[in-house]
């Protein structure tokens, strides 16, 4: 076992930093002069070419990057081009508001992909199943800046059920404490914030989760379908259990190996792909800052930014790998004997 939690964690770390190196490739390749647009475009090219010796944007390729690496190690990510703060600073104060939203979105994502998907499986041919089949194909293929969009219009400003914008109102004083608004409104027993907090995550939160629902409840189906046609279901409903312990104890923890591994990469996405509802809810989080830094060729910032979702990634999967062995012990018997 030893031996396979090491070469996972080999694997991460190359995976890590061949994201890094693809992405700030990619950047150098964007057109556009980040020393152009700090000054402007009036600028004379002395100025232009001083900035860039100051940023080291005349550094060689591989230097540039091997500063930026050897920085990041020691928690060093430089300081922004397009604002002249600490990097790290910069995303300390947003990574909150992007790990709160993929949470919500992925209790959404447990609740009613996980749930729905059982009680499909286990009314398999009914009315009930056929419905929910057509709405989880229809929420897969839904984009979700459309899906945004019209959340915004009809329940936001139709209805006027749910804020479209923002994590809490304008005039809101909450204190900062860990940065998770839900968590700070609890500490600080301030229940009309944690309300508003609620409010305002449930528009972005949906729609980021909608497709990774669908997806979960057809995976969910899948795998339940399967094991209940297994022996040892028949043998449990044959000995007169009750359908409730066929189902919870029998037949989900072997349908849920599978889902797991996709729950795993799902909540990495969230992580990384919630730049578009960022955006579209005016959310302050992670996805909308590189959003930002992309448009500005902020290069440190769009690096920071990639290398730490690609850690957050790499260790949710590397999560995902050690739960495998909790609802499989032949999982985890192979994995060590390799």
């Amino acid at each position: 076992m030893f031996d396979y939690i090491a070469r996972r964690s080999a694997s991460t770390v190359l995976v890590v930093i061949s994201v890094t190196v693809l992405v700030f490739l990619m950047m150098q390749m964007t057109p556009g002069d980040p020393a152009m647009i700090m000054l402007g475009e009036y600028a004379t090219q002395e100025a232009v070419s001083a900035l860039r010796h100051q940023l080291g944007l005349d550094l060689p390729l591989p230097v540039q990057y091997w500063r930026f690496m050897s920085r990041a190690v020691r928690g060093d990510f430089g300081r922004s081009i397009r604002t002249g703060q600490a990097v790290v600073d910069e995303i300390k104060s947003v990574l909150p508001a992007t790990v709160e939203l993929a949470l919500v979105a992925l209790v959404f994502t447990v609740l009613f992909g996980v749930g729905v998907g059982i009680l499909s499986a286990v009314k398999r041919g009914s009315a009930l199943d056929g419905v929910v089949r057509v709405v989880s194909l229809a929420g897969i293929g839904m984009p979700t800046f459309w899906l945004g969009l019209m959340l915004v219009m009809i329940v936001s400003h139709r209805l006027g059920l749910l804020p479209a914008t923002g994590r809490l109102p304008v005039f809101t004083d909450l204190p900062r404490i860990t940065g998770f608004y839900l968590i700070d409104s609890l500490i600080a027993r301030d229940f009309r914030a944690l309300g508003d907090a609620c409010r305002h995550l449930m528009l972005p939160a949906i729609t980021l989760s909608i497709t990774s629902t669908a997806t979960i409840e057809r995976m969910t189906r899948s795998s339940m379908l399967e094991v209940l046609r297994q022996d040892y279901v028949v043998t449990a409903r044959a000995k007169g259990l009750p359908e409730y312990i066929v189902i919870g104890k029998h037949a989900l923890k072997n349908g849920m190996i599978s889902v797991v591994t996709v729950l795993g990469l799902q909540f990495g996405n969230m992580l990384g792909g919630a730049a578009l509802t960022e955006t579209i809810f005016a959310w302050p989080g992670m996805g909308r800052l590189m959003v930002t830094a992309i448009r500005a060729r902020d290069i440190p910032v769009v690096q920071s930014c990639v290398l730490v979702i690609a850690v957050f990634f790499s260790l949710i999967n590397f999560v995902v790998d050690i739960l495998y062995g909790v609802l499989n012990p032949r999982i985890r018997i192979q994995g060590g004997s390799k």
